[in-house]
């Protein structure tokens, strides 16, 4: 029943030891590498996040692994997020196969049903990120896309030939182009006049 409550001074000399020293190195790791190692743009940026914490934790408290161990794993993770970071720069495909393109869900009034059900989006989630935004009613807004990461990004305004930000979202692509040229958007109607 000792184990349980106090096991020796010995292991919590190690852990405030080893947790010092792997916070100091993280931290320094983070700071050369810059803020985009902690960025939230990916899947796989929240992978590298998860899996820093998940070794910081188990050089801290695991006595089996070493501080030099945890490091290894810092090293070993933050140049793994790198190099795919570079070859995305380089091939900007690649990022299509480690992360999922962003989803249209709710274009001029109208909700996106099969790509909301592909992704497992309700309307009430859609709702909620509207209000958060400021906004009553899905008409008022021009798009509304779900983000690699899983947030939400609202488009308040599109006009025809001003979509360059929008250009990586298959769907929209095929609903601009079957739309007459010279439409402009009416705010009641939520569609194209």
């Amino acid at each position: 029943m000792d184990v349980v409550w106090f096991s020796g001074w010995d292991v919590i000399l190690r852990t405030l030891l080893a947790g010092t020293v792997t916070y100091v190195i993280l931290i320094t790791l983070l700071r050369v590498t810059g803020p985009r190692t902690l960025a939230k743009w990916y899947a796989f940026d929240l992978i590298i996040t998860v899996a820093l914490g998940s070794t910081f934790a188990n050089g801290v408290l695991s006595k089996d692994i070493s501080v030099a161990q945890a490091v290894a794993g810092f090293l070993l993770l933050i140049s793994l997020q790198y190099a795919i970071n570079k070859i995305s720069q380089h091939w900007p495909r690649f990022v299509s196969i480690v992360n999922p393109a962003p989803v249209l869900l709710l274009f001029e009034g109208e909700f996106q049903d099969k790509a909301m059900k592909r992704n497992r989006v309700s309307r009430a989630d859609v709702c909620k990120a509207l209000r958060a935004k400021g906004h009553a009613a899905y008409e008022q807004v021009a798009a509304v896309v779900l983000e690699p990461d899983g947030t939400f990004s609202i488009v308040e305004k599109m006009e025809q030939d001003k979509t360059s930000a929008l250009e990586d979202i298959p769907e929209l692509k095929r609903l601009l182009e079957g739309r007459p040229k010279g439409r402009k958007k009416t705010r009641e109607k939520g569609a194209l006049a």
